[in-house]
């Protein structure tokens, strides 16, 4: 097994909402800016992060966890990275030690140093305190430092930076600035594709900041090894695949398409937005995204409406995921409370809600397999038919999402994470797949 050295950092913090991605972003613009080649990855199931980062690196951005994807694929994408990067950076997910797995099992698994991140509003030498009993909980977790996020002024630095103990220095301070905060809504952060010269301010500020600590310098080098993963058969030479990708469906993982493109499938995009004309395809993707906030549009486009209704009565091969399924129902009700129709091709109405909704790990059980995959919505749907099952979730005996198929369609909240089961996949997005009933 051979191994290649790269720097690397582990960007965690005591919880969500500390800044994790504003800083990572940081970090990985100010040694962008130095003529240095970095690579991110984003700790969990995360479509929006991966967004902001990729656009502060200049380069792709892949999302890692451990019960997901598996320690092979996490080892194989790492060495990969190694092999063109001056800097490795990762960012977490939730807190430091939330989650199985959590943040800390990752950055313990590779191990990668943690730079400790903690918005320290309203507390100095508490922040302290806090620092250290998070770098002290578990022996196998290499803590470097702490990142003070939100810090008042430079007195407020100097007392958190004198509270610390010698092997715990302050590796950075990042000043109270509306400047550099990230735009938000209700599923976490805005589309880097809607905000894209505001971020580039925000970077560029950030990045200056990052310049005047510790962060400025590359880490030590970490040692990552090769781990091949067998290799994936050309299970879908000659499949066309349309994929819907817009402001509306965006939640895409990376790793998705590129194994499409392994199983010899042509990729062809279209927007459920602005195009009149669906793709001369074998199968059709409908992915998440924000369909709710496009509603009106979706609508409107009754050009592509019929268009796709006509895909799905010729009984072809349909996946729809979340958002994508919320557009495969008779209707979708936003945040304000105006309904629109949508494509009709499943029973039943989508509404988004103000608060709850679901989030966490599950297993699709699909009749071609189990395939991982992950909930993250705030919407409920009403009036569906009878599912064909449920997702399993990861560590709940309650059912997780329900799954539906009609004639060539499978529909359900579950965004599926493709190489956890590239067999079963190729099954699923076989055109030749005997469709169920209407």
């Amino acid at each position: 097994m051979s191994s290649i050295f790269c720097p690397a950092l582990f960007i965690a913090a005591p919880s969500s909402g500390q800044g994790k991605t504003t800083i990572t972003a940081a970090i990985a613009r100010y040694h962008s800016l130095q003529g240095r080649q970095v690579r991110i990855f984003k700790m969990g199931p995360d479509y929006l992060d991966p967004q902001i980062l990729e656009q502060a690196s200049g380069h792709p951005v892949v999302q890692l966890d451990l019960w997901m994807a598996g320690e092979d694929y996490c080892r194989h994408q790492f060495y990969q990275a190694a092999e063109t990067a001056d800097l490795i950076l990762v960012e977490g997910a939730m807190g430091m030690f939330d989650g199985e797995p959590s943040s800390a099992d990752l950055a313990a698994t590779f191990n990668i140093p943690v730079a400790l991140l903690m918005d320290v509003k309203g507390m100095a030498q508490t922040a302290a305190a806090l620092a250290t009993g998070l770098a002290n909980y578990r022996d196998d977790v290499r803590v470097l430092g702490l990142i003070a996020n939100n810090c008042a002024s430079d007195r407020h630095r100097q007392l958190i930076a004198n509270a610390l103990p010698a092997h715990l220095p302050l590796l950075a301070t990042m000043s109270r600035d509306p400047e550099i905060s990230l735009p938000e809504r209700h599923l976490g952060l805005v589309q880097a594709s809607e905000v894209r010269d505001e971020l580039e301010r925000c970077f560029n500020k950030a990045a200056a900041m990052i310049a005047q600590g510790a962060l400025a310098t590359l880490p030590a080098p970490v040692e990552f090894s090769s781990r091949e993963l067998p290799v994936v058969a050309p299970l879908l030479l000659g499949q066309r695949i349309a994929i819907a990708r817009d402001d509306a469906f965006s939640f895409i993982y990376a790793a998705n398409l590129q194994m499409l493109k392994d199983m010899g499938a042509e990729l062809m995009y279209f927007s459920p937005l602005l195009d009149q004309q669906l793709p001369d395809a074998d199968v059709l993707w409908l992915p998440g995204g924000y369909p709710e906030l496009h509603a009106s549009a979706l609508a409107e486009n009754t050009v592509m409406r019929s268009q796709i209704r006509d895909f799905y009565l010729a009984d072809k091969v349909i996946l729809a995921e979340c958002g994508g399924f919320m557009y495969c129902l008779e209707s979708l009700r936003d945040l304000s409370g105006n309904s629109f129709e949508m494509l009709g091709l499943l029973s039943g109405q989508a509404a988004m809600r103000d608060r709850g909704g679901c989030q966490g790990m599950q297993t699709a059980v699909l009749p071609e397999g189990d395939i991982r995959a992950h909930a993250h919505h705030r919407s409920a749907s009403d009036n569906t038919p009878d599912p064909i099952g449920c997702g399993r979730r990861q560590r709940h005996p309650a059912p997780g999402e329900e799954i539906y198929r009609s004639r060539g369609l499978t529909a359900s909240y579950l965004h599926l994470f493709f190489p956890s089961n590239p067999a079963a996949i190729a099954t699923l997005f076989n055109s030749k797949r005997k469709p169920e009933s209407a």
